[in-house]
């Protein structure tokens, strides 16, 4: 496959180079209507979303076109799973796109992202946000966080179990974290059909953060994202109080 366009990301100095080249092989061509399918995707979602709750279209496994079709629909906050990808994604893209980090991430690729990310609702450790915080303050930035919780059933997911969440927010009291922000709680659901297992899981999420905002961060308005809700889900997400739903499928359909 023919290389194109390789760009250097200047903040990376030479420890990655990225190509515009798609995490994904090429295994179709759009038809002409691509671009208007995704376009009206997004605004039906959208018309469907009350005005609190924000939609972050996950274009993980997604083709470069395919992510800027969404762009020029008007979306601009974008969320990738892994950090090989994400990169890839943000020396193809428009500079203006608020890239979401919304999987597992290890503190060892902390310092690839902490540059530019927008958000990382993926952070399950005080060793995490301790190295997120690190790597923020070379950047002279501060870089908002969630944290995720494991309510879910698979064992493969990350995140806090209920019982830890009080031990994990008691411990962050005595840290010192100021190029860190902390606005809110992630999770996911059960991967199933039985819409009340999610509606309680989704239940579950709700009031956690509803304790932690109470105990925690009453005073703090930052404290105020639940990033809850995927394509097969949001709706119910929403009920629950979401205010970030990461939708990939339902935009790329």
């Amino acid at each position: 496959m023919e290389m194109k366009n390789v760009r250097i990301l200047g903040f990376m100095r030479k420890e990655y180079k990225i190509t515009t080249i798609p995490a994904v092989i090429l295994h179709r061509k759009h038809p002409m209507n691509r671009k208007s399918q995704i376009a009206q995707n997004i605004a039906n979602i959208k018309a469907k979303i009350p005005a609190h709750c924000k939609l972050i279209v996950v274009s993980k496994y997604r083709e470069i076109e395919e992510i800027q079709f969404a762009y020029d629909a008007g979306q601009r906050e974008f969320a990738e799973n892994r950090v090989q990808p994400l990169l890839e994604r943000v020396a193809a893209l428009p500079n203006d796109i608020q890239w979401h980090l919304i999987g597992h991430l290890q503190t060892n690729k902390v310092k690839f992202i902490a540059p530019f990310i927008a958000m990382i609702h993926s952070v399950d450790s005080v060793k995490l946000l301790q190295e997120i915080n690190k790597e923020a303050q070379k950047n002279h930035r501060n870089i908002a966080c969630l944290i995720q919780l494991h309510v879910a059933q698979e064992e493969t997911k990350f995140g806090l179990s209920l019982d830890e969440i009080h031990p994990f927010f008691q411990q962050l009291k005595a840290l010192d974290l100021s190029n860190v922000t902390i606005n809110g709680l992630m999770a996911m659901a059960s991967f199933t059909q039985d819409l009340d297992q999610i509606n309680a899981e989704f239940s579950q999420v709700a009031q956690a953060f509803n304790e932690v905002k109470s105990m925690y961060y009453q005073d703090q308005p930052q404290f105020c994202e639940l990033s809850i809700g995927m394509s097969s889900d949001y709706d119910i997400a929403i009920e629950k109080g979401s205010t970030l739903i990461r939708v990939g499928s339902a935009v790329f359909a």
